[in-house]
């Protein structure tokens, strides 16, 4: 377990299944699904740790660019998960969250997400935000959007009153793995002050040793937020 204090927010970027698939000769899916069974390892681990939220790039807007098979794949992928979850989430105290914009998945997809949202509701150790066909720029444009609906200032507490991670505290740590240093538009605005950690080990590798060098490290920086 880290020392010193345990971060309020992390988020993280699972980069890297397909690479660790192709590495070992497997299918692309296959990597998905080993990545799968580290996200309730990393879940589980910073419920134990007092992490309160911990968000996952688990769908981008982007992602729909990819190979038609490899997207239902995913979705099939997630709502499985979901419903093999629920009894983890209960059982830890967990409490999930989606952000983005869930109304291109499949009715059932949207169904399983709704309830387990509402079923995992009463959850207070740890909120897991899911971001699930999710893009920065488009959280903000929305958010922009219900701003004007409103008639209301566009100034920055409206603006995070109306984002899809509103009533959340901004990122303390921001984590990609793989080895590729971008955001890819993620978090762009929760991540305005948050320590960003690249790491090359590939998502179906990275464990909770790791996360806690990690916090290690976070606990020995000088957050200055801009003051001297």
């Amino acid at each position: 377990m880290p020392s010193n204090n345990v971060p309020s927010h992390i988020a993280m970027i699972m980069d890297g299944n397909g690479r660790w698939a192709k590495e070992r000769n497997l299918k692309r899916t296959a990597g998905h699904s080993a990545g799968a069974e580290v996200v309730r390892k990393i879940t589980e681990h910073c419920g134990k740790i007092g992490v309160k939220y911990l968000t996952l790039y688990a769908f981008s807007t982007e992602n729909w660019q990819r190979p038609k098979l490899e997207v239902e794949f995913l979705m099939k992928l997630l709502e499985k998960y979901l419903k093999q979850e629920l009894s983890i989430y209960l059982e830890n105290d967990i409490k999930l969250k989606t952000i983005g914009d869930i109304s291109k998945f499949s009715k059932s997809l949207q169904k399983t997400i709704k309830e387990t949202e509402e079923k995992t509701a009463n959850g207070k150790k740890l909120t897991q935000v899911l971001a699930l066909n999710y893009g920065s720029k488009d959280e903000i444009v929305r958010a922009v959007k219900k701003i004007n609906e409103k008639n209301l200032e566009v100034n920055e507490k409206n603006i995070e009153a109306n984002l899809d991670t509103a009533g959340m505290p901004d990122v303390d740590i921001m984590i990609r793995t793989s080895g590729e240093v971008r955001l890819s538009n993620y978090l762009l605005w929760q991540n305005a002050y948050a320590e960003m950690f690249f790491t090359p080990t590939y998502w179906p590798d990275f464990n909770e040793n790791e996360l806690d060098d990690i916090i290690s490290d976070f606990n020995s920086r000088d957050r200055r937020f801009g003051a001297v």
